[in-house]
């Protein structure tokens, strides 16, 4: 059975751990060339090992996304021997920490908008330049539930995470008419080592609080990924999707 990725080339950022490694893995079994982006070599090389031994061909390149020179080579790197940019995924960014408005660190809220902010822009910005030169292209924005409702303690991480969706948004219009989608995916708590570490109590209360009684596995946000990378989401453009387990109802 052919793959719907194959032959395609996908760029994802943040691709060390995580949401990153699970979309990587999901797109690789795909089909997809998957080339993977972050600032760690050790959890890069080990998501390519995951990808190439499950059958799946992958690559690493190692770049800082607040960088501007250094996200172009990256997106340069995973257009090498193609040419093309298919998908990309912009998954790279920071959660922060609870602080109340008024206590809120500004180094705290520099360092969000500069990982969140600057660095999905940049990383959007040259992946375009390949997009629209081809005249195709599936683009997915990691934001996030709190770019949508307003969460106590989080203000910061939730101002920029509302600009990822604006920019999604705002692109999305950009390219409709040149053959490419952009849209942002916007998970709830997920299940990942930082969780894990928690208290079972307090851990739990958390998977309470969302509707559905649980938190999210990374396995469930790549899924979104890979639909709304994939021919599947044809119709699909400039949208926010909840994958929250309910969380965001009003």
């Amino acid at each position: 059975m052919t793959r719907q990725f194959a032959g395609k080339t996908a760029f994802v950022t943040g691709g060390g751990s995580g949401i990153g490694r699970a979309s990587a893995l999901a797109l690789a079994a795909d089909g997809a060339l998957v080339t993977v982006a972050g600032r760690t070599t050790d959890t890069l090389k080990e998501t390519v090992r995951l990808i190439e031994a499950a059958g799946g061909s992958a690559r690493y390149v190692v770049a800082d996304v607040t960088d501007e020179a250094q996200i172009e080579h990256a997106v340069q790197d995973a257009t090498a021997g193609t040419g093309r940019l298919d998908i990309a995924l912009n998954n790279a960014g920071y959660d922060g920490e609870y602080q109340l408005t008024k206590d809120y660190s500004s180094q705290l809220l520099d360092r969000m908008i500069a990982l969140n902010v600057r660095g999905m822009f940049l990383s959007m910005k040259h992946e375009l330049r390949y997009m629209t030169a081809q005249g195709s292209g599936a683009m997915v924005n990691m934001s996030s539930g709190a770019g949508l409702i307003g969460v106590p303690g989080f203000s910061g991480y939730a101002a920029t995470k509302a600009a990822e969706i604006a920019m999604t948004k705002s692109s999305a219009l950009e390219v409709a008419d040149q053959g490419i989608r952009i849209n942002a995916v916007c998970p709830g708590l997920v299940d990942t080592p930082l969780i894990a570490d928690l208290d079972p109590e307090y851990r739990a209360s958390l998977g309470a609080s969302h509707p559905l009684g649980r938190i999210a596995r990374a396995e469930e946000i790549a899924d979104a990924v890979v639909w709304l990378a994939s021919d599947k989401s044809s119709f699909v453009t400039g949208i926010a999707l909840p994958v929250d387990g309910g969380y965001s109802v009003p």
